[in-house]
């Protein structure tokens, strides 16, 4: 594929709940069937078709990981939009984001939902409704979004098509830097839309398309039909689930 990838594996500060119930440093070097999650996700989107990847960590250990695993490591930045930013200056676009916890992440996500964004599209988002995520995940907590077309589940796959998505990064960042202030986001964002959302009136595709518009861009959300897609590890039970779920894959069918 003709575009590079950023993997965020950057830390969120403090003791990670997920490398504490792993015994390790840090998450993205939880072992998972012999394998750090880390690796896990370099290798999916190298078999996925993209030769350029880089990955945005902190501290020696995350980073010799990305080095052994033949990724470029690249410092992180304070929280993954001012990250992404950063990666979207160094690498250009188009570039794909995931994150370092995309323990599941397979290969033909990957070639699916890029195949699938819209020409003309800055920015796309990969979604999963519940249903799918249900079906593919039972057992599986994830969060939802309530919007009239269903509930939804991001699968944190990102899509920078254009140098232009540059101005929903920054969107992206300027929420993240208030999400403690809710009022402010709101007013960034606007009240129409929340309005529209508190009413039950509001799809996603809609919400997406005005958001872009409110970042001057064109931005697309695409449904993956394999719920398995919104699965991360974000907290010791996802940790758990994964391992479980690989588990169970490797027991032959006995039907």
């Amino acid at each position: 594929m003709t575009f590079a990838a950023l993997i965020l594996a950057g830390s969120r500060g403090g003791e990670d709940p997920v490398a504490s119930h792993a015994g390790v440093a840090d998450k993205a070097l939880v072992d998972i069937d012999g394998q750090s999650m880390l690796s896990r996700v370099i290798g999916a989107v190298r078999e996925a078709g993209v030769g350029r990847i880089a990955v945005s960590a902190q501290g020696p250990a995350v980073q010799a990981e990305a080095d052994r695993c033949g990724a470029t490591p690249v410092a992180a930045e304070a929280g993954p939009s001012a990250s992404t930013a950063s990666g979207l200056r160094t690498l250009g676009a188009p570039l794909l984001v995931t994150t370092g916890d995309h323990a599941l992440l397979k290969p033909e996500w990957v070639r699916d939902f890029v195949a699938r964004v819209p020409t003309g599209t800055d920015v796309a988002v990969l979604v999963a409704r519940r249903e799918a995520v249900g079906a593919a995940a039972p057992g599986s907590r994830r969060t939802y979004l309530r919007f009239a077309d269903g509930h939804w589940s991001g699968c944190n796959l990102f899509f920078l098509a254009t140098p232009r998505a540059e101005a929903a990064v920054r969107l992206w960042q300027a929420v993240e830097k208030d999400r403690k202030r809710p009022w402010r986001i709101v007013r960034r964002l606007g009240p129409v839309l929340l309005l529209r959302y508190l009413a039950g009136r509001l799809t996603l595709t809609e919400a997406v398309a005005h958001l872009g518009r409110r970042a001057g861009v064109v931005a697309a959300a695409i449904a993956c039909p394999d719920g398995l897609a919104a699965v991360d590890v974000d907290k010791p039970a996802d940790l758990d689930f994964v391992r479980g779920y690989l588990a169970q894959a490797r027991v032959p069918d006995r039907a």
